[in-house]
């Protein structure tokens, strides 16, 4: 599948400009609703001053960012390992496929050349 922009005459130049900036949109539209949440929070407390309501979005903010950054790191880190996993067992079975077809192609050119001439090979 192709991003837009990433066909035209700048394609090459345009695909990470083009991830930098849905990485950014995405990050800032974290941030907002994390914002959101606290301010949700600090409203279901009316008794906070505005500079502890402030304060408390400031740290919840940061806490949830924080934690989505462990998560995303965790999961960019199991995905890799998956990827070895399956590139590793992708390798096994071409190994084994191959094996297997020289396996049938000897038997082919043995059935081939005959079974009589099979003794005369062995003997010498």
């Amino acid at each position: 599948m192709s991003r837009p922009g990433g066909d035209g005459p700048h394609g090459d130049r345009a695909g990470p400009l083009v991830n930098e900036i849905e990485g950014y949109l995405m990050a800032r539209a974290h941030h907002d609703d994390a914002r959101r949440e606290a301010a949700d929070l600090c409203a279901r407390m009316p008794w906070l001053t505005a500079a502890q309501a402030e304060d408390l979005t400031s740290h919840y903010v940061r806490q949830r960012i924080d934690l989505t950054r462990q998560m995303l790191l965790a999961t960019v880190a199991r995905a890799a390992e998956l990827r070895q996993e399956y590139e590793n067992r992708y390798a096994e079975l071409r190994r084994d496929l191959l094996r297997r077809h020289a396996a049938c192609a000897c038997a082919v050119l043995v059935g081939a050349t005959g079974l009589s001439t099979l003794p005369c090979l062995l003997s010498r």
